[in-house]
């Protein structure tokens, strides 16, 4: 009987480290009751789940992520600073809905609105800031626009910095998981602010609409939006253990449910997949021969952060390969394809990526090519 219970443990043991095992399968998503939702990986991007992630939809006030965004944009390129002293105008004041409640004539600093915008959702900050930066609501949607085209939000359509309704002012939740990848790589200083749970202005203490602040130390961001024809909706952001996701609900039925909704996309990401860095910009994959140059060696690699989201427990079984020029000739520019390399598991192809020059190499002297051309007849 010993012997029998010794080999089999020893099978099992072979059984799981040959790879005969098989995968733990992932299960379906959780089905939520929305119009449309998305989970995203911040660094990979790659989805975990889905329903209708480029139906056109109202974006309510989930569109001051894009306002603020803009802001930020102006503040990086010196146009404006964050102590400048902004008067809001009679439109600004005027302003229904959620509120800052900001007055008529009064000076604001750039700072204060910009809390007043992402903290309390104001639709009065969101007016004075959009005509600070480009003296109308109308012009500033049309850098709206603009920068949705730059950064590929190809079903999106803005006409106001606020997101107060009209049937041409539109967004997707795969636009707008985006957007909040930008959001929060490019001004992580000004990404901060997402997660203040409460902000006082004029000596009026308002409440973050976001929920899950409160329910899951994890979650950062980002915003909530709500108009009787968008329904409730919330972007929320997570980081845990260096993973961040990125969830869009859209179209809720209540603030219950698009909370709950978001929650069950977040865990269940975090559950089942694990995110990796394969590369970094800097990382010299492979050195190689270079034919007809001032040097005989180029030293390459991917010339970008490479992350890559896989189902959990599944990092051992990547299988990497790279395919380099076969002859790798000069002038060659720094930044040029001499290759590339592919991540696949269990034969599905998982990412495809150039490899590139990491230095330029100029064209070497007339001897230098003719031995080279010599050398090659010989190879």
């Amino acid at each position: 009987m010993k012997i029998v219970s010794l080999v089999l443990t020893l099978l099992v043991v072979l059984w799981s480290a040959s790879g005969w095992a098989a995968a733990k399968p992932i299960p379906d998503p959780p089905a939520l009751n929305a119009t449309s939702y998305i989970l995203v990986d911040f660094e990979s991007g790659r989805v975990l789940a889905e329903n209708n992630p480029d139906e056109h939809v109202e974006p309510a006030s989930i569109t001051k992520l894009m306002t603020a965004y803009l802001v930020d944009k102006a503040i990086a390129d010196g146009d404006i600073n964050l102590d400048d002293m902004v008067t809001i105008s009679e439109k600004a004041w005027r302003m229904k809905g959620s509120k800052m409640f900001v007055e008529v004539g009064k000076q604001v600093s750039v700072e204060e609105l910009l809390k007043g915008l992402i903290i309390q959702s104001g639709n009065d900050a969101s007016v004075a800031l959009a005509e600070h930066v480009a003296g109308s609501e109308s012009a500033f949607a049309g850098y709206m626009n603009h920068q949705a085209q730059l950064l590929g939000m190809s079903n999106t359509n803005f006409v106001n910095a606020t997101g107060w309704p009209d049937k041409d002012h539109y967004s997707s939740a795969r636009d707008i998981a985006t957007l909040s990848r930008a959001v929060i790589r490019e001004f992580p200083e000004s990404y901060r602010y997402y997660k203040e749970r409460e902000y006082t202005f004029n000596k009026i203490r308002q409440f973050n609409r976001n929920r899950l602040l409160w329910r899951d130390e994890s979650v950062d961001g980002v915003k909530t939006g709500h108009t009787s024809a968008a329904g409730f909706c919330l972007v929320a952001s997570a980081l845990r253990e260096e993973m961040r996701l990125i969830s869009v609900v859209l179209g809720a039925e209540s603030d219950k449910t698009r909370t709950q909704s978001s929650q069950s996309l977040l865990n269940y990401g975090f559950r089942f997949f694990e995110t990796h860095q394969l590369y970094r910009a800097e990382e010299i994959l492979k050195a190689a021969r270079v034919w007809y140059g001032d040097q005989e060696q180029i030293n390459m690699g991917v010339g970008k952060d490479i992350h890559i989201t896989i189902p959990r427990g599944r990092y051992g079984d990547l299988d990497a390969t790279m395919e380099i020029d076969r002859e790798i000739s000069a002038p060659i520019a720094r930044g040029q394809q001499l290759g590339r390399v592919s991540i696949k598991l269990d034969d599905e192809m998982i990412l495809s990526e150039d490899i590139v020059a990491m230095q330029a190499v100029a064209a070497g002297s007339f001897f230098a090519r003719a031995m080279d051309r010599i050398k090659l007849m010989f190879r």
